[in-house]
């Protein structure tokens, strides 16, 4: 892992970019990090296509990490500067035109969705080596974000304790089945009136859980209207099982 910048921020919080090979992330970590324990680590992906400065995670983040968490971000392939193919562009441009026209999508999400979940897993484990070995990070170690991709880590990585999931309407098939094998404690985030997700496939996966504590948290709203409360209750959630 090498960092490539760094500055102090207003809060305090420290924000590094960073590369791992060819994956970029970004690392913030809290203000009194030099001067106490290592902190606990929360993984945080966003959404597919989204870059890691996307502005509401970059707020999420700097906020969760303000909490006493260092939390780290990735860019997928494809995702922020990371080239995107021939077929991932194609895909998203059906995708776009199905969803204005009303036409169906679900067999065009999975030809989108599916790919890039199992291009960014592997990419996990290698950043999660790479960040436990700072010595003012130390586990156990949560994920929030993509509900997708954190399936799938849940699933493959015995690191991750405790997860945060958003929206879970549109998730791919073979996510679905993993979640009956997802057994950590978790949090859904659910926006009531998610253009993007529908809501009783949401509600179908939180079902298929097969965690023994798992919480749903349904509010009203579109897809960005997630209340700023509820990033208190998510730090609640994690410190109830990473601190």
């Amino acid at each position: 892992m090498r960092f490539t910048s760094e500055q102090r921020l207003d809060d305090g919080v420290l924000e590094r970019e960073f590369t791992l090979g060819e994956i970029p992330g970004t690392l913030w970590t809290p203000g009194s990090a030099s001067s106490s324990a290592p902190a606990p680590l929360i993984l945080m992906a966003h959404n597919n296509g989204l870059p890691k400065g996307q502005p509401r995670l970059v707020a999420r983040a700097r906020q969760t990490a303000a909490y006493g968490y260092a939390v780290a971000s990735i860019d997928a392939a494809g995702c922020g500067d990371r080239p995107r193919s021939a077929a991932d562009e194609q895909a998203r441009a059906d995708l776009r035109r199905a969803m204005q026209a009303g036409e169906p999508v679900d067999e065009i999400f999975e030809s989108l969705v599916g790919p890039l979940v199992e291009k960014a897993v592997p990419e996990w484990p290698p950043t999660l080596d790479a960040l436990l070995a700072l010595p003012e990070i130390g586990g156990p170690v949560g994920y929030s974000g993509w509900t997708a991709l954190g399936i799938r880590l849940a699933v493959v990585e015995p690191r991750i304790a405790a997860a945060g999931f958003f929206a879970g309407g549109y998730v791919p098939r073979t996510q679905r089945e993993e979640a009956r094998q997802v057994t950590i404690p978790l949090l859904l985030l659910l926006q009531w009136d998610d253009e993007g997700n529908p809501r009783q496939r949401a509600l179908d996966l939180f079902d298929a859980f097969g965690s023994k504590e798992k919480t749903l948290h349904a509010n009203m709203g579109g897809h960005t209207g997630t209340p700023w409360f509820e990033l208190e209750d998510g730090g609640r959630f994690f410190d109830r099982h990473l601190k």
